[in-house]
């Protein structure tokens, strides 16, 4: 279905997120941020592809929510460093996001965007408001990483701590515990 915008937008976004698969982990499986991964180990010729799809479909197909979360990452991949990164691009592609596809998630990765352009308190103060996300070891995970952007060391640290008790996962509660650890 080469013509159908949504399916050229899940096979962009499956081959954006999976070019930076390489560098999402460490040898000894430790989790690696976004922001902290070695760019030069993402498949390039993924991203390419990739690129090239959701930009096609964004032009010739109606919007919907896969091809918004392909231009999202499309936006993470063209940038060759972290801090090269459109976070306004992104912050607007959410918010259309949260029109198309409403959803805790959605709205959680809206206020990391948030925190990026408008900064830290203004997304902590939207987090507090955001009543839908209560409970989730990511909420957690977020808030702690605000409070950090703060300065609020102690603070971060508790908030990491109560993630990684929050998650079942042991890969994200062992990353979780070493981010409260260099806040000692």
């Amino acid at each position: 279905l080469p013509d159908d915008g949504e399916v050229a937008g899940l096979l962009a976004l499956m081959l954006l997120t999976d070019a930076r698969r390489p560098a999402r982990a460490t040898a000894e499986g430790a989790l690696v941020p976004l922001a902290e991964q070695d760019r030069s180990k993402w498949d390039r010729a993924a991203i390419d592809e990739g690129i090239a799809l959701i930009t096609r479909s964004l032009r010739s197909a109606p919007i919907g929510p896969y091809q918004l979360q392909a231009a999202i990452a499309a936006v993470h991949d063209e940038a060759e460093r972290a801090a090269d990164t459109d976070w306004p691009q992104i912050l607007q592609l959410y918010g259309m996001l949260e029109v198309f596809a409403p959803g805790p998630m959605v709205t959680l990765n809206r206020i990391v965007a948030l925190a990026e352009v408008d900064g830290p308190a203004v997304a902590l103060a939207r987090l507090a408001e955001a009543e839908e996300l209560d409970g989730h070891h990511r909420v957690a995970a977020v808030r702690a990483h605000l409070l950090e952007m703060t300065g609020d060391r102690a603070a971060a640290r508790d908030e990491y701590l109560r993630a990684a008790r929050l998650t079942l996962s042991v890969p994200e509660q062992r990353y979780l515990e070493s981010r409260a650890g260099r806040l000692i």
